[in-house]
């Protein structure tokens, strides 16, 4: 391995057996011991599947981590991009040797510093002072060297008051700047931190984002940054890490690697809703959304069948946008003349809705018939969905909840 080179992985896969531990059987498990005692390949792991948490498994093996290979520079900051149980953490733990690997193997120098999950390595019982030498000691650094950087530490983390309280009082944002001042003070030649800092708030955040800069930038050391906060991965990586359902999708540049992430911006939690039972009522029978554009302008294009068992007056529709939180963000009302008129059979329509400059985060549809405000037929809610990631960086707005919205008259499709 050459002198500058911080971190070699080769072949890294990492599986996870679903539901039981164990094959099932005494002779599988003892097929399974027989080839690990050889140096061969778990005969059981071949037929693993993709970590592909939308799907249904075939298997009762998943590969959180599937053949990784990089190489990092002594220095050099690199971002770990990539969706929830894309495989970031797992990674992380493997590389911490929180947890060893399935196949393939780590190489690297200097010693590691991780901040992998709020108050790891901490006794709740020991005050701040006490955990932070038993931190320093878990990390390889003598007393000496913990008393020399103990002012420093304490002041990043601003507990002085606290100092010498047990950490079980404390609030997980005490906990978290404890446990990032510890790990990023310390004289590790690594640091590892995943995504905890969402736990403090805006200036801890600044705060931590400097000082990963200096230790990367000023001192030459190493860092490995996992979050979903684009401004953060940019700010402060040289280098980015992609990956997509535990494979390594793009290695490049940040700017590059944040770029291939953010061109899938969307994800459909679910885009089309078909009613199973058949009511009395008017109702709808059939719904499907369809997003296109880019941030910040995005058109929501929205499909539905109206069916009827019984002749009803002219009715119209409302579609709501809901964030996670359940909170309306956005009402549209197609114009009063654009009623919904009986017939024998079920009729499609079609309309279209702006949306701008959502923020990241899952959206809802929410669909309404009716012929007035107190002559509801139909209500159809949290049937349908989609995700915004982080909007490009180029040209990127402010962006905002809007608070009302319009349709595209609909119309009868041919």
């Amino acid at each position: 391995m050459s002198k500058n080179i911080a971190i070699k992985v080769e072949n890294l896969s990492k599986a996870y057996q679903l539901g039981q531990i164990g094959t099932g059987t005494i002779s599988r498990d003892l097929e399974r011991w027989y080839a690990r005692i050889r140096g061969k390949e778990d005969p059981f792991l071949r037929i693993g599947e993709s970590n592909d948490q939308n799907t249904k498994s075939e298997s009762d093996v998943v590969w959180s981590l599937k053949d990784i290979n990089f190489e990092i520079e002594q220095g050099d900051a690199v971002g770990i991009i990539g969706r929830n149980g894309a495989g970031k953490s797992t990674l992380l733990k493997i590389l911490s040797k929180v947890t060893a690997p399935t196949t393939g193997k780590i190489s690297g120098k200097g010693r590691i510093a991780s901040l992998l999950e709020v108050g790891t390595g901490f006794h709740p019982e020991l005050s701040g002072r006490e955990n932070i030498f038993l931190n320093g000691a878990i990390l390889g650094m003598r007393k000496k060297e913990i008393q020399r950087k103990l002012e420093e530490i304490v002041d990043f983390a601003g507990i002085e008051r606290y100092l010498d309280t047990p950490v079980k009082r404390y609030s997980s944002g005490m906990y978290v700047r404890l446990a990032f001042a510890v790990a990023a003070h310390l004289e590790s030649e690594i640091l590892i931190v995943d995504e905890v800092l969402a736990v403090g708030d805006a200036e801890f955040q600044k705060k931590c984002l400097g000082k990963m800069g200096e230790v990367s930038k000023g001192e030459g050391r190493t860092v490995l940054f996992v979050s979903h906060n684009m401004h953060a991965i940019l700010e402060l990586c040289t280098k980015g890490i992609v990956l997509e359902k535990g494979i390594m999708a793009n290695v490049s540049v940040i700017n590059k690697a944040v770029e291939y992430y953010q061109k899938n911006q969307v994800q459909y939690l679910s885009s089309l809703w078909v009613r199973k039972e058949k009511p009395y009522n008017p109702s709808f029978s059939r719904i499907e959304i369809e997003l296109e554009g880019e941030q910040p302008n995005l058109t929501l294009h929205i499909k539905f069948t109206i069916d009827s068992q019984i002749d009803f007056p002219p009715a119209f529709v409302n579609f709501s946008i809901k964030n996670s939180l359940g909170a309306i963000i956005l009402h549209a009302y197609p114009s009063l003349e654009q009623f919904i008129f009986y017939g024998d059979q079920p009729k499609t329509y079609q309309c279209q809705m702006q949306l701008s400059n959502l923020i990241p985060d899952q959206y809802g549809l929410e669909a309404w018939l009716g012929a007035g405000e107190h002559e509801v037929f139909d209500w159809v809610s949290n049937e349908l969905g989609f995700e915004i990631f982080e909007a490009p960086m180029i040209n990127r707005t402010i962006p905002f909840y809007p608070q009302h919205g319009s349709i595209v008259a609909p119309s009868f499709l041919k």
